[in-house]
């Protein structure tokens, strides 16, 4: 059994601070800074042996307008209607303010299990704030220092009694059942892949289908927090016509045809010389790690201003990170000339993209939701090729033929003698070739090579490494069979 813990409280009192200690590692983005935080982020907290979702919030402001502040308020608000228990915090240093009163009446309202935190607790200047804070009418405020780790004690507390509460609850509910031999029966379908062994042998074995991480990044304002809202079906992510709104990277957990699909949600990047603020700097960072993290990444383009510099260096920093990549190219409702603009501007990925040749293009609408569809195929389909594996066998013959149809070139009057190849690894997939004089091997004939393997075996778009190493017999020559022998 698990709860859902918000920390909620105005801007700059540590919420994310404390988010990131009851996490475990650092994911949300802490700077002195107020309202670094904009979006509401959840991971799974840990105190000892307990385990809990803890979602963390913007910073509280009583605006309603639609600003942008209106919007984060929005999500605040939310947080605080998915929670089990809310922890209230404030900056006990400063004490209370007018904000934190306000602040106070929301949450009474809201009927939610509230506990009052007084943050930064960790000098004699806080006791004046944590006496203060008995006003605001939730009882003793708890003693905290998120950055320090002071007072966890008794927060496991109060998780604890809320992971209890919710046990004993569950467990009501279920007793409500008088007769459990009353209920239908229930006919389940044994498919193939739920069968371990064949035959007679055959037995039932759990099987879950795996989650799939995709990150969404692109430039600033190219509609990725829009498209992601359009996916799940609901406003998770801040979305606004001002642009660099989104500044943590926000994972957004959604099923699609039966498999959950981890969404990342970016900060915009942009050309390093133009990053000049600290807090920028933060937010591209970490979108910059949350490739590293994907398995997929869906690069967004604004349809009107396709492959500026910026997209082809991030396309160029996804294969090299060794990624798979799908190319969407956004407000596609805005083109008018749709199947020309198409054909030019698939023309123009291979010609600027030679190393993720026949990457997917997908046009799309984030506002409509248009096409969603397709890009979930292709999303699907370039993580096959990016999990390809190719057996030895098979890959010596299609070798054999490579070399007959396009031999090496000679180097220095010696010719160059390709042994043998072998799959390494998937993930991307990654191949060794054994070759007499490896240092000397053209790279013009390297990437001949890898042009073949997308084409023969069907893994076009996806990243390819291809490592030439010395010597290596072929386990399938008659020479060496005999030599073995």
């Amino acid at each position: 059994m698990t709860v859902t813990v918000a920390i909620v409280g105005r801007p700059n009192v540590g919420k994310s601070t404390l988010f990131n200690r009851l996490v475990g590692r650092k994911i949300a983005l802490v700077d002195d800074t107020p309202g670094v935080t904009r979006d509401r982020r959840e991971a799974e907290g840990r105190i000892a042996d307990l385990t809990f979702r803890i979602l963390d919030t913007a910073g509280y402001e009583d605006v309603k307008d639609g600003s942008l502040e209106d919007r984060m308020r929005q999500q605040t608000e939310l947080a605080i209607r998915e929670a089990d228990v809310i922890l209230f915090m404030i900056d006990a240093r400063a004490g209370v303010v007018p904000l934190d009163q306000r602040f106070a009446q929301v949450l009474r309202k809201a009927g939610k299990d509230v506990h009052l935190v007084g943050n930064k607790a960790e000098s004699g200047a806080a006791e004046a704030g944590l006496v203060e804070a008995f006003k605001l009418g939730f009882g003793e405020a708890i003693a905290l220092s998120a950055e320090h780790g002071l007072g966890l004690s008794e927060l496991y507390s109060i998780v604890s009694a809320a992971i209890d509460k919710a046990a004993a609850e569950a467990e009501a509910k279920a007793g409500d059942i008088a007769d459990l031999d009353a209920l239908p029966e229930v006919d389940v379908d044994i498919t193939e892949d739920m069968l371990e062994g064949e035959g007679d042998e055959a037995t039932l074995r759990w099987n879950p289908k795996r989650f799939l991480n995709v990150a969404i990044v692109g430039r600033p304002n190219a509609g990725k927090s829009t498209l992601i809202n359009r996916m799940v079906g609901e406003e998770r992510v801040l979305v606004g016509p001002e642009a660099g709104i989104t500044r943590d990277s926000i994972l957004v957990p959604w099923e699609w045809d039966g498999r959950v699909i981890n969404l990342v949600d970016t900060a915009g990047i942009r050309r390093r010389s133009r990053v000049t603020e600290k807090l920028e700097k933060l937010a591209v960072g970490d979108s910059l790690r949350s490739i590293q993290y994907a398995e997929v990444v869906v690069l967004m383009l604004d349809a009107t201003i396709p492959f500026e510099k910026q997209d082809l260096a991030l396309a160029d920093l996804v294969e090299r990170e060794g990624r798979a990549l799908v190319i969407a190219l956004n407000k596609w409702d805005l083109i008018e000339d749709k199947n020309e603009t198409l054909k030019v501007l698939r023309e123009e990925c291979d010609r600027l993209l030679p190393q993720l040749r026949g990457v997917p293009l997908v046009t799309l609408s984030g506002l409509t939701g248009k096409n969603i569809d397709k890009l979930m195929d292709a999303i699907f389909k370039i993580e096959r090729s990016w999990n390809a594996h190719v057996s030895t066998a098979r890959l010596n013959r299609w070798l054999a033929g490579m070399v007959e149809g396009h031999p090496p070139p000679a180097v220095s009057g010696r010719r160059l003698k390709l042994r043998y190849m072998t799959q390494a690894k998937t993930r991307p997939p990654s191949f060794i070739l054994f070759a007499s004089r490896p240092d000397v091997l053209p790279t013009s004939y390297q990437r001949y090579l890898v042009n073949g393997l997308r084409e023969a075996f069907d893994i076009k778009g996806t990243p390819i490494r291809l490592w030439v190493r010395a010597g290596g017999n072929n386990p399938y020559d008659d020479k060496t069979k005999r030599r073995l022998g």
